[in-house]
């Protein structure tokens, strides 16, 4: 199942038929496409599409799970600096890709590039329906604003605690 969801990374939903009985199943109908005639995804079957698909990527060769409900996406990203390395600003540059970006095909481009990253490090992982939620929020004007202002805060908060051990 896996493996099946990584090959739907970076398509469209609806190109991708052998991922529905993972993506569709048990959603709300409510958030289904609705227009017979020129269907497209919906918001929400966007974001569970790249939530699934990117949580396979890092899922991958891990024997524990990438899930975390206690800790954030961008919390995750900031965990990946190594201060001794010299990576912080190389981090710093993808998480700014990641958050100013302009659509959610952007963002996943950017977040799978950062979740292979994570990917290297077993130990890192995130709340996966959190940023599934938040991918859906990322679509709306509104929603976007709010998003990238949290993802500023887990990822800066996670900078001051460390400061202040």
């Amino acid at each position: 199942m896996l493996a099946k969801l990584r090959r739907g990374i970076g398509k469209d939903p609806f190109e991708t038929p052998e991922l529905w009985e993972i993506t569709l199943r048990d959603m709300p109908e409510e958030l289904f496409a609705r227009n017979e005639e020129n269907p497209k995804p919906t918001e929400a079957e966007w974001a569970i599409h790249t939530a699934l698909t990117l949580y396979a990527l890092h899922q991958q060769g891990n024997l524990q799970s990438v899930n975390n409900y206690g800790k954030t996406f961008a919390e995750a990203l900031r965990s990946l600096v190594v201060p001794e390395s010299g990576n912080e600003e190389s981090i710093k540059r993808r998480f700014d890709a990641i958050i100013t970006s302009n659509d959610l095909k952007e963002l996943s481009h950017h977040a799978r590039g950062a979740i292979q990253m994570m990917k290297s490090n077993s130990s890192i992982a995130f709340n996966y329906p959190k940023f599934a939620r938040d991918l859906y929020a990322f679509q709306f004007p509104d929603g976007k604003a709010a998003m990238r202002i949290r993802w500023g805060q887990g990822f800066y908060k996670v900078k001051f605690e460390e400061n202040n051990k």
